[in-house]
């Protein structure tokens, strides 16, 4: 078994406020919320990214992160869903997770704003991608 706080949560080791678990996934309350119901969605399975996951689990997992959105755009007018993916990228915990945040008038959170940048080489970075897609 891992040790991840994910798969703890998952085998019952830490307790946690879940709202909807089915047989490949599990959604559970943030502990240190970015609002009221910010919900962590998490694969059952342990996979630390995305790209990791087979393709039936993945599905199965996107259509409950679905129905987590469409329950929490009930529960507020607007959600961020947000998923780091790498460490350089933010990722904390080595377990595949979504952050699904409701959003509401005057919050004062901040993801939406980053700082863009000018990208003279977008022909070149076009290309490269491309090339690492045909896999």
């Amino acid at each position: 078994m891992l040790s991840c706080v994910f798969c703890k949560i998952i085998q019952g080791e830490i307790p946690a406020q879940k709202i909807y678990e089915d047989s490949f996934s599990l959604a559970f309350l943030d502990i240190n919320p970015a609002s009221k119901g910010h919900t962590l969605l998490i694969p059952k399975d342990h996979y630390e990214l995305l790209s990791q996951m087979p393709e039936n689990e993945y599905l199965a997992f996107m259509k409950t992160l679905q129905k987590v959105v469409k329950g929490l755009m009930k529960y507020t007018d607007g959600v961020n869903i947000l998923q780091n993916n790498g460490k350089d990228a933010g990722q904390l915990v080595p377990h595949v997770h979504f952050h699904i945040i409701p959003r509401r008038p005057g919050d004062e959170i901040k993801i939406e704003t980053w700082r863009t940048h000018h990208d003279p080489d977008l022909d070149k970075v076009q290309k490269v991608i491309q090339s690492l897609l045909k896999d």
